[in-house]
């Protein structure tokens, strides 16, 4: 303790703090069987770990081993100590994978393909702008992490229910600047909503990793084959069919991230506990918290991974734009006929029967509409114009330029 805040009946004699530093048991196989062994017999971890430590250093100094402290002020210290640490390796990932993006929305911001709504084709797009928006989504999630970062960078020393009853705060502020983290008001326990948080910008993690998996399963369905997974020479897609060439990483990602938002919701179950604790959260957080840190660091590396293998086919991306006679020129159309004087109700019946009659009888929509008596063909060109309709996309591009990686 600094002088600033000592006092003689607080402080541990110094030739006793020396002691329990010379004698502090290794943490190697042998204390850990320790420990281990003494649980079975106590039933409480921190008190086994407790009871081994003052074993090892012996009388009179161990006494002052846990002097003061509840399990809680340890264990819940420790985990937000661990806690801090994964999230400081997910926000690295984030980093990494954000890189990876911003990368490849640069290299396609002009390869050009149909944008769709319910599966079915909309209006043009480019490749690179999908992937924009997915950088910018990747961006807010690392943001939530950093958020969660310091929302669970914290540690108590209180003791049991929290009020300080013999341990002095000072002695809290003193570890709390050696570990770096930061005290706080708590119960006997560190508030769960901030384990919740960071709970929560995991799942967030894993849904934007499903939501980039899931677009990139369907793009290399084959009736749409625009993308593919990157294929390793003598891998098998298919024990039974050797053509298969299967989107495992994207599926693999999309299945991982039930998982997170499964632990999410059990997360946020354990932040109402009985008074001041109870320890229904504990068996919880043994397996969500770990499991939920690294799933999340997993799925951000391998989509990674995918993305930096991934094949995109600019060709046959245009040919499937090419594919539907037109019609995802229909809202131009449908808008320049207005601006030259149809009400609203007509020019959308106008467009909507050339677009049906192209659609089901397999004719140019163009063709059609500039047979039609209704239609005006001097704003067609206009309206069929493809770099009309990406015109201002480089809106989404700027905003990339606030990333900082």
């Amino acid at each position: 303790m600094i002088p600033r805040y000592s006092t003689p009946e607080m402080d541990v004699p110094a030739a006793d703090a020396v002691t329990c530093r010379d004698r502090a048991p290794e943490t190697d196989e042998a204390f850990v069987q320790a420990v281990l062994d003494r649980e079975a017999i106590t039933d409480h971890d921190v008190a086994a770990f407790v009871d081994v430590v003052q074993g090892a250093i012996g009388a009179p100094a161990s006494s002052w081993i846990h002097y003061g402290l509840t399990s809680s002020d340890v264990v819940d210290t420790a985990l937000c100590w661990a806690m801090r640490d994964a999230a400081d390796l997910l926000i690295d990932a984030s980093t990494e994978l954000l890189g990876t993006l911003l990368s490849m929305a640069g290299a396609h911001r002009d390869t050009v393909m149909i944008g769709r709504t319910h599966g079915v084709h909309a209006e043009p797009t480019t490749f690179g702008a999908k992937v924009a928006l997915w950088a910018l989504q990747v961006d807010r999630d690392r943001a939530r992490l950093r958020v969660a970062r310091d929302g669970i960078a914290v540690m108590k020393l209180s003791g049991a229910v929290g009020t300080y009853s013999n341990i002095a705060p000072a002695v809290e502020q003193h570890v709390g600047a050696v570990l770096g983290l930061e005290p706080v008001a708590a119960t006997q326990v560190v508030a769960r909503d901030r384990h919740a948080e960071f709970l929560y910008a995991c799942a967030s993690v894993g849904a934007t990793c499903e939501l980039i998996a899931v677009e990139l399963r369907h793009l290399q369905r084959t009736e749409v084959r625009e993308v593919r997974e990157g294929f390793k020479p003598g891998q098998k897609g298919s024990s039974a069919m050797p053509h298969k060439r299967n989107p495992i990483s994207a599926e693999t990602i999309s299945g991982l991230a039930r998982v997170l938002r499964s632990n999410l919701l059990a997360g946020l179950q354990d932040v109402a506990l009985w008074h001041e604790r109870d320890i229904s959260h504990s068996s919880v957080e043994r397996i969500i918290l770990p499991d939920s840190s690294q799933l999340a660091y997993y799925m951000m590396r391998r989509l990674r991974r995918l993305l930096d293998g991934l094949v995109v086919m600019p060709e046959r991306m245009q040919a499937n734009l090419e594919s539907s006679y037109g019609l995802v020129f229909s809202q131009p159309v449908l808008l320049a006929l207005i601006q030259a004087g149809a009400t609203r109700d007509d020019a959308y019946r106008i467009v909507q029967r050339n677009a049906m009659k192209a659609w089901d009888d397999g004719l140019e929509f163009r063709t059609l509409l500039e047979g039609d008596a209704e239609v005006d063909n001097s704003v067609l060109d206009d309206a069929f114009d493809l770099q009309r309709s990406l015109r201002n996309l480089n809106y989404v591009f700027d905003q990339l330029d606030d990333i900082t990686v």
